[in-house]
């Protein structure tokens, strides 16, 4: 193996990234869906030919998938061993989520990459599939026991043999839809995705050769484990513990815990789920692969300048028992998987405000909120709004946490209400800031948000809801408060109403001219209230973000002599 001078490797880093972005870029401009085409809910990479190790990922896609999709290609690597028929331009397809993580609407696409005859690395594309199936449109099904009633399952199998597309594939995966033009565009635009990084590859090793990049991917490997290394030296040695709760699992009213133990000792670290929530009936459960890479997600937020390499994760050993719903076994339904990761985040978050609070910020809302409404149009075509929505982020030791956010286990956009008023039957009736939402402290949390969204069409909908801290509220550190939770209402002819489940509901029907309404989680708040200044206080009361009743609560009437 050839050596690399700094300066290379730096180069060749920044060009392997960019091929990543641009086929991000690609996908983004070329879905049909506004689920990856606005929210950018997909995500592309390289990985190594023989451990399907992440090398490099794209900026803007999900970091989630960093780790997850390292699983996806593990997969193909193994199904292409035990078949014995791995050719160039061959290209594999599926979305089971207990091999691949996350879940059935993450439709993986993983293309070997050869070189002079000779397997190379790994290609990848993952995306967010406007609806694969299922009881449910959009697939969120809050009252799933299984996977086989969350959407169509589909283990890895060639969509293309050497560089020709196997059309039974397709027309399996359309039939398997509601939205079958939406699949096919989305198909397509992961296809060009990847051919796009075939040639970006092609160009790369025509410049530098195969050795040279080669080199590159090791050290690059290398440097990752080295700076993580570097990082945790920094930090105490120790042990602390800290645990919250899912509201439920959206078959039984009863709560979930996830727990942690995080100990740092030297340049290592363990990352211990040891005594959290067995195994549920819901579809809050996650498959190992999705808690390996919420680990790194996490790791990643407390030191942002690691780079995307699977190098990161060496020093770190993640455990996690068996039998818990961060292990799930085949078939347990694995729908819900987002607010599930979001808790872990949170609960590695309160680990670490122990040992170095000014690492990282209090808990952000912690749920996306997935609310699906569907029905048909007057002509019989079936329309699927999905999407998710936004709230408040966690203060820090620097500021107040960012208003009406995107959940932190991504870099996806909450889609503008232009688009899905464009695309969809219905009208936003409301869409603000969410006032006394945030979580006080010396600095607060982000506020959350009001949603109301009334049904236009004349044949009604469905709606569907699959959400979190309905029960349990976003958690201040340093001594912080607490943010508001989550409420979730829809409208009948004889009112509004509210879910059993506080967080979680299926099948709500919606005349014309009725609506459903969310409000938002802000963030948690990060210092004691008492610290916060006097003025920040009355700027805030001004705006509207905090009632005067609530900063008197919250903070003592005392700040209006302070500022009169």
């Amino acid at each position: 193996m050839s050596t690399i001078d700094p300066i290379t490797l730096s180069v060749l880093a920044g060009r392997m990234e960019q091929i990543a972005d641009e086929m991000d870029a690609t996908l983004f401009r070329a879905a049909f869906n506004p689920i990856i085409a606005e929210a950018h809910d997909a995500s592309h990479g390289l990985y190594h030919a023989t451990s399907g190790d992440t090398l490099v990922q794209g900026k803007s896609g999900l970091p989630i998938f960093v780790g997850v999709m390292s699983f996806a290609v593990k997969a193909v690597i193994e199904k292409a061993a035990k078949d014995g028929d791995l050719q160039d331009g061959d290209i594999y397809i599926f979305n089971d989520a207990h091999i691949g993580g996350t879940h059935l609407s993450d439709m993986r696409l993983v293309r070997p990459y050869f070189r002079d005859g000779a397997l190379f690395c790994y290609l990848a594309s993952v995306g967010h599939w406007h609806d694969v199936g299922g009881a449910v449109p959009g697939n969120y099904n809050p009252a799933a026991t299984d996977v086989f009633q969350e959407a169509f399952n589909l283990p890895p199998v060639k969509l293309a043999r050497a560089g020709t597309i196997n059309q039974d594939i397709v027309d399996i995966l359309l039939r398997n839809t509601r939205l079958p033009q939406s699949a096919m565009g989305d198909l397509n635009g992961q296809l060009s995705a990847l051919d796009l990084g075939v040639k970006r590859m092609d160009e790369l090793l025509d410049e530098y050769g195969g050795e040279t990049i080669t080199a590159a991917l090791e050290a690059l490997g290398h440097r990752a484990e080295a700076l993580m290394r570097a990082e945790l030296t920094e930090l105490p040695d120790g042990r602390w513990e800290a645990e919250d709760y899912l509201d439920n699992d959206g078959i039984t009213d009863s709560p979930l815990k996830i727990k942690i133990a995080l100990e740092i000792k030297g340049d290592e670290m363990v990352l211990d789920f040891t005594g959290s929530a067995p195994q549920c009936a819901g579809p809050v459960n996650i498959a190992l692969p999705t808690t390996v890479a919420t680990a790194y997600v996490a790791i990643k937020h407390v030191f942002p300048a690691l780079p995307a390499n699977a190098g990161v994760m060496r020093p770190i050993d993640v455990i996690v028992p068996e039998g818990s719903l961060l292990a799930a076994q085949f078939p347990a339904p694995t729908g819900g998987y987002t607010e599930t990761i979001l808790r872990m985040i949170d609960v590695v978050f309160s680990a670490f405000a122990q040992a170095a609070p000014e690492r990282v910020v209090a808990n952000a809302y912690g749920t996306i909120n997935a609310l699906s409404i569907a029905g048909k149009r007057a002509n019989g075509q079936p329309w699927v709004m999905f999407s998710f929505y936004g709230g408040g982020h966690g203060g820090s030791i620097e500021t107040d946490g960012l208003n009406h956010g995107n959940a932190p286990i991504s870099t996806a956009t909450i889609p503008p209400m232009e688009i899905l008023e464009a695309a969809y039957p219905v009208m936003f009736r409301t869409w603000a800031l969410r006032p006394d939402s945030a979580g006080a402290g010396t600095h607060r949390g982000g506020l959350g948000a009001v949603y109301e969204i009334e049904v236009l069409e004349e044949n009604g909908a469905e709606a569907f809801l699959f959400g979190e801290r309905g029960r349990f509220a976003p958690k201040g550190i340093a001594g912080g408060g607490m943010a508001a939770l989550n409420a979730f209402q829809y409208e009948q002819d004889d009112g509004w109403h509210s879910p059993p489940l506080a967080s979680k509901m299926r099948g709500i029907t919606l005349k014309a001219g009725q609506a459903v309404r969310l409000e938002t989680p802000g963030g948690g708040g990060y210092g004691a209230p008492g610290a916060r200044s006097p003025d920040a206080i009355a700027r805030d009361v001004a705006r509207g973000l905090v009632s005067a009743a609530e900063a008197d609560e919250a903070y003592g009437p005392e700040w209006r002599e302070k500022t009169a």
